[in-house]
């Protein structure tokens, strides 16, 4: 066995705490994947149980918390739609297509770990990301309109909106209370306390108050109790002479969980001051999902809200992961029968707000702010994510990207040339690095050169830097070579900046030009946090204003909130 992997005790508290917190939360979210995945509650639970357990272990990310999200469950979704029709409508004939997928997309992803592709995912434009996420939270939303109103959902986006006419007339009341009040109880029960999951409260009680007063709602039905059982043997029925109906699909959940995973390992990076293993978290994720999918549990992938739940319990170490995996395996054990009152308006209610807490409200936000091309590539990769395919909305939005950047940077060249010569412009500029600096503050001053555009592949660069940053009391960025940011160099400064300012640091600027500053101006990033004040013309008047303590000077604060998307 890796020594890496070797049993970690000395946060054994706090992993215990984290991982049953996290497994608490991950309960309801399971079983509503599930339902969602059109194989049912249980194979939502397995599929935590085996990606929770098998991902943490042999993963990259020590506090990840792996199982069922919401992209992932989506696109699983459309997987198992189209296999159970092309079976004749029948899931038992098409389990074993369903089965090699899964197990294919987990080796996908361990081959993508051992050729070190997971490096690459830091080069994902936000804007794509953005898209694709808020696509995905829309989705999850509008697949929960007809079990919100009582009725069976159609599988595809457009026969739902299509359909929609013909069941307005005949709505389940029960139903509709049931779905408010759980989106009622989620969002208002931690008003009263976070202790216990506000999703559990509104899956517990809901399920009692239905229960007892006999509402004519309908319910998950009976799940399997007991331990698993391997399902390889259907593996016999897949039809191995047609391989590319298995590969793509494959391949689009491989890439997904891919991005998805990768992305929740930046987020327990920032919260913990570490550093994930990306390749070796794609190992993690594929042997868990092919765990998974021998038990006929749906994939997954690291989940953000899990995750930060973890840490926030105190989980540290891999074992934290392993204890969320192990909660859920008890639950399976004992509590099936109960798990069968359950409810579907209820889960219904969950996944709306699940849905909601996917979207990505700070990019929508700032969407008239960001540069057209950015908003643009992150409202065509939204369309396509709701109303075409999930991999070919990525798809485009990279080559969209790719192609307006490199157009930008074209532009930004001939403007350059067109400016004057290179003494002219301060190419040949050796930028003083002391400037006559005191000892009582150069050694409290970190100062960070920019020469060039802050774009998508240079935002985790920027990220990293920040975390690297060394015990100093202001750090000045010099923007002057600085003639463009996108939307994902605008992100990674503000991360950046707040980062900074949780460290009680002072962040002052210079020489920033016209295009940046009306970026970081139209997002409030100026001068909410960064005022105007500490704007300098060049890095001579903002040393200046630190020997006379200018710099130091409080101005006027007022309070900002930066919208973030929560993946599940």
């Amino acid at each position: 066995m890796d020594a890496k992997n070797s049993i970690d005790a000395s946060n054994l508290r706090g992993d215990f705490f984290g991982g049953l917190t996290a497994g608490v939360v991950a309960l309801p979210l399971a079983l509503a994947f599930g339902v969602q995945s059109g194989m049912g509650a249980i194979a939502g639970l397995y599929g935590a149980i085996a990606i929770g357990i098998i991902a943490a272990w042999f993963g990259g990310t020590p506090t990840q918390i792996s199982g069922p999200t919401g992209p992932m469950t989506v696109v699983s979704a459309v997987i198992i739609a189209k296999a159970i029709e092309s079976h004749g409508g029948s899931l038992e004939l098409a389990l074993g297509s369903i089965i090699a997928i899964f197990l294919l997309s987990g080796v996908f992803q361990i081959l993508l770990g051992i050729f070190k592709v997971g490096q690459y995912v830091r080069y994902m434009p936000y804007p794509v990301v953005s898209g694709f996420m808020s696509g995905i939270g829309v989705i999850i939303i509008v697949l929960q309109i007809f079990p919100f109103l009582g009725h069976a959902s159609p599988k595809k986006i457009l026969d739902i909106f299509s359909s929609l006419t013909e069941i307005l007339g005949d709505i389940n009341l029960a139903s509709v209370a049931l779905a408010f009040a759980t989106i009622a109880t989620i969002y208002l029960f931690p008003r009263i306390t976070k202790i216990v999951p506000s999703a559990l409260v509104a899956l517990v009680a809901l399920t009692i108050v239905a229960t007892l007063m006999k509402l004519d709602v309908a319910v998950i039905g009976d799940i399997p109790e007991g331990f698993p059982s391997v399902k390889l043997a259907a593996l016999t029925n897949v039809d191995w002479m047609h391989p590319m109906v298995i590969v793509i699909p494959a391949l689009t959940l491989a890439a997904l969980g891919t991005i998805d995973s990768l992305l929740t390992s930046i987020v327990a990076d920032n919260m913990t001051k570490t550093q994930h293993n990306s390749n070796k978290e794609l190992i993690g994720q594929g042997l868990g999902n092919m765990a998974a999918a021998a038990i006929a549990g749906i994939p997954g992938a690291g989940a953000t809200m899990r995750t930060v739940v973890n840490i926030k319990s105190g989980g540290r170490t891999r074992i934290s992961g392993v204890i969320h995996g192990l909660a859920l395996l008890v639950v399976l054990i004992g509590a099936g029968s109960y798990a069968k009152l359950i409810p579907l308006p209820v889960l219904a209610g969950i996944l709306i707000t699940v849905g909601i807490g996917i979207i990505d409200y700070r990019g929508l936000k700032h969407v008239v702010n960001v540069p057209r091309s950015d908003a643009f590539v992150m409202l065509v990769v939204l369309v396509m994510t709701v109303f075409v395919d999930l991999l070919q909305a990525v798809a485009v939005g990279m080559v969209l990207a790719s192609i307006l950047f490199m157009k930008k940077m074209s532009d930004i060249a001939e403007d350059k040339s067109a400016e004057g010569s290179v003494e002219e412009f301060g190419l040949d500029e050796i930028w003083p690095k002391d400037l006559e600096l005191t000892d009582d503050i150069r050694h409290k001053v970190f100062i960070k050169y920019f020469d060039g555009p802050i774009f998508f592949g240079f935002a985790s660069k920027f990220q990293e830097m920040t975390q690297r940053s060394p015990d100093v009391d202001v750090v000045i960025l010099r923007m002057g070579r600085v003639p463009y940011i996108d939307q994902s160099g605008l992100y990674a400064i503000e991360d950046a900046i707040m980062a900074l300012h949780d460290k009680k640091i002072l962040v002052l600027i210079t020489e920033i030009q016209e295009q940046p500053k009306d970026m970081l101006r139209g997002v409030g990033l100026i001068p909410e946090m960064i005022p105007d004040e500490r704007l300098y013309v060049n890095l001579a008047s903002a040393i200046n204003a630190l020997k006379t303590g200018e710099a130091f000077k409080e101005v006027p604060k007022k309070e900002t909130f930066s919208w973030t998307f929560v993946k599940y």
